[in-house]
């Protein structure tokens, strides 16, 4: 261990790819595992985050001597928390007894975890996996060291004898009470002894979602003049687009009949006048068109063949059905052989946009199939988009969207990966995304997810599951046509790998962890 540095020292402590951080150098939990070939390092304990890390001296400035200069670095709310909890930890020292407390009973436990170190050093090789992903307690988004894990000998029948002090470096961990008690941050990863390459992490707290302003109508869908159909539409599905979409028909006019397969998100819309079914066949029975938005194309299969679903309706008879959750073509034309085979109409229709989106009544809807199902959709199309269009035979708006989130899907990963090289580069991401903004490559969307990667914002807008299941339909329509798309299947292991690290329900933003690995 280095000894620049000594115990309970507040410093600023910079991990890689992060801002300085307010810390103190403390002694290492208990249960901790060795990075390799690092020296001149500090255990640094991260206030506002409750983390152990360690951290080359090169990283490490005193705090009080370049507080002015790096209280600017970083303008994220966990930053601030963590500058507001070191400065009480000045004034109040007594509040934080905890620490002072660890440190006590580990510095014992400390000297033999070195000791089993410099024995085990000799014997493992590095076969746990440099490339192993973040295992199960990965709950945090720092960038902690690949680490290697250490063997605690038994105490049974050894009596204790003194060692020469190795160099060694040790990286950090927790309990799981320590976990269950975290707030997400931007330093939220930890790797723990127990991880396999066959767990995956169970509990990473998904940020928290607004909720819904049902009764707020939106500037958008005011200025449309909408004259609703008097038609009755049914809406299977109350997710993170389904929700948006039923808020802007119910605000514009429209006769709306509600089934959800967890029920008490009904009883809100309830409140602003839909009327809810108790299964899709009763929603199909008792309107003239239902919409289905659900979560993939099994979901999607569920609601037409499955148990009261729609095929259990008495008749389709003229009735229409609107596919507008994001399946493939083949799941596309087994739901029309099945919904005109009882006499009905079907009609698929992708929306391309997000949870504002779909609030704010500006999707883009991709229809095909049926032409007179989608002219008697049209007030509900401009309710919920600032476009429709028609793209002809069944299986062509599935296609079309595909294409789309391939290009939306690799361009969001390219993003992530240009945001940590600038990082680890030392520049400014920020900067980047000022630059980025003026170039012909300028997006609004891009600038908008940037923004969300640097500030560690992952409330769920578009999750991160449902693009990689995109990614997923567009190779298997790559592989039906034969062609090579090598960039999408690269992006698809990407998000995979996300997925993996504990982000499925995040923002797709989230993807940005992954460049960090």
């Amino acid at each position: 261990m280095s000894e620049g540095y000594k115990l309970g020292d507040l410093v600023w402590a910079k991990m890689k790819g992060f801002s300085p951080w307010p810390g103190r150098v403390a002694v290492p939990t208990p249960e901790l595992r060795t990075p390799k070939k690092a020296t001149n390092v500090q255990c640094i304990y991260f206030f506002g985050t409750n983390n152990y890390a360690w951290i080359e001296d090169i990283n490490i400035k005193p705090y009080q001597e370049f507080k002015e200069q790096l209280i600017k670095s970083c303008k994220t709310a966990a930053f601030k928390e963590a500058v507001n909890q070191i400065e009480d930890f000045i004034e109040h020292p007594e509040k934080f007894g905890d620490l002072d407390d660890h440190t006590r009973n580990v510095e014992e436990e400390f000297d033999k975890l070195k000791e089993n170190v410099e024995g085990d050093d000799s014997k493992e090789e590095a076969t746990e996996a440099d490339d192993a992903p973040a295992p199960e307690s990965a709950k945090k988004k720092s960038s902690t060291p690949k680490v290697k894990p250490i063997k605690r000998a038994s105490s049974a029948g050894v009596k204790s004898t003194p060692r020469k002090k190795a160099k060694s470096s040790l990286s950090r961990s927790y309990t799981d009470s320590d976990v269950a008690n975290e707030k997400p941050s931007m330093l939220n990863h930890s790797f723990s002894k127990k991880s396999s390459l066959l767990q995956r992490p169970s509990n990473i707290l998904r940020p928290e979602t607004p909720p819904l302003d049902l009764e707020n109508v939106s500037e958008t869908l005011l200025e449309k003049n909408i004259k609703a159909s008097q038609m009755k539409f049914g809406f299977l599905g109350l997710g993170i687009m389904g929700s948006g979409i039923v808020k802007n028909l119910l605000n514009s006019g429209h006769k709306v009949i509600v089934w959800n397969r967890t029920a008490a998100k009904c009883k809100d819309f309830e409140k602003v006048g839909a009327t809810i079914a108790v299964t899709p066949c009763d929603v199909v029975e008792e309107a003239d068109i239902t919409f289905s938005c659900v979560a993939d194309p099994q979901a999607a299969k569920e609601m037409v063949f499955g148990n009261c679903g729609v095929l259990h309706c008495p008749t389709l008879e003229s009735k229409g059905y609107v596919e507008m959750t994001s399946i493939d073509a083949d799941t596309s034309h087994d739901i029309v052989e099945a919904i005109s085979g009882k006499g009905g109409r079907y009609l698929e229709a992708q929306i391309q946009g997000s949870k504002t989106q779909a609030e704010e009544g500006t999707l883009i809807v991709l229809a095909a199939g049926d032409r007179s199902l989608f002219d008697d959709c049209q007030s509900c199309f401009k309710a919920m988009s600032k476009n429709s269009f028609y793209l002809g035979e069944i299986g062509n708006a599935s296609k079309m969207n595909s294409v789309l989130q391939v290009v939306g899907g690799v361009s969001l990963a390219a993003l992530a990966e240009g945001l940590a090289l600038a990082d680890r580069a030392g520049l400014s991401q920020a900067d980047l995304l000022d630059v980025l903004a003026l170039t012909p490559l300028a997006s609004p969307h891009l600038i908008l997810k940037g923004r969300a990667m640097i500030e560690s914002s992952y409330s769920t807008h578009q999750p991160l599951t449902h693009m990689q299941k995109d990614l997923k339909l567009a190779l298997g329509l790559g592989d039906a046509l034969e062609q090579s798309l090598p960039l999408t299947a690269t992006t698809n292991e990407i998000f995979k790998h996300a997925k993996r690290l504990g982000y499925a329900n995040h923002d797709v933003a989230a993807v940005y962890i992954r460049a960090r690995f």
